[in-house]
């Protein structure tokens, strides 16, 4: 049950995708301009991460070295293309909002490095449990990122109004997104410092 417990919570923190081993970076910064769509991308990723650790650990001795990583792409993108088509369906403004970033998850070095690092040396269930570690790491730190850009540039938190008169426009703009993420980055290693 320990190993269990570390290999999961290892995403969260030691091993934070965004604020320790800066993975994803296109889309932190694209995509976060609000907390929903921090969620929204998150969320995908982390369904996307989760169904391809467990595929490839399942197929890692099937597949000859030769292949390696192309064979994991294809099941990478048989899962976006799950998740592009669910939320195409059952969620259009997300969907519309977060555009070419969905596709692009193929290609996200988080799911990638997972599969080739963690699931395709282990087995089922500690690669499921990496998989929503790390996903469930780069949801919450996508969200905390477009919460704090939200409230500062548009006053509001999940569309929800704090104060009448909005923000400071930058931090809803790109130059916004790499300020925020610099300072999220210094707080999350003091903090994280303190507890080691």
């Amino acid at each position: 049950m320990g190993k269990n417990l570390s290999t999961f919570t290892s995403g969260l923190v030691k091993n934070n995708p965004t604020f320790v081993l800066v993975l994803g970076m296109c889309p932190t910064l694209a995509t976060t301009s609000s907390a929903a769509n921090g969620m929204g991308m998150g969320a995908a990723t982390m369904f996307v991460l989760i169904l391809s650790n467990i595929v490839i650990s399942l197929i890692k001795n099937l597949i000859p070295d030769k292949v390696r990583i192309p064979a994991y792409i294809v099941v990478i993108a048989s899962f976006v293309t799950v998740v592009q088509l669910l939320m195409q369906a059952y969620l259009p403004d997300l969907y519309n909002t977060l555009g070419v970033f969905i596709p692009l998850i193929v290609v996200n070095c988080i799911i990638l490095g997972r599969a080739e690092a963690f699931a395709s040396k282990n087995g089922v269930w500690a690669s499921a449990l990496d998989g929503a570690g790390i996903g469930l790491g780069f949801t919450l730190s996508l969200t905390l990122i477009g919460m704090v850009r939200e409230i500062l540039g548009n006053g509001q938190i999940f569309g929800m109004d704090l104060w009448q008169g909005g923000g400071a426009l930058i931090f809803v703009l790109a130059p916004g997104a790499f300020i925020v993420l610099g300072y999220l980055m210094i707080l999350f290693r003091k903090l994280t410092a303190k507890t080691k």
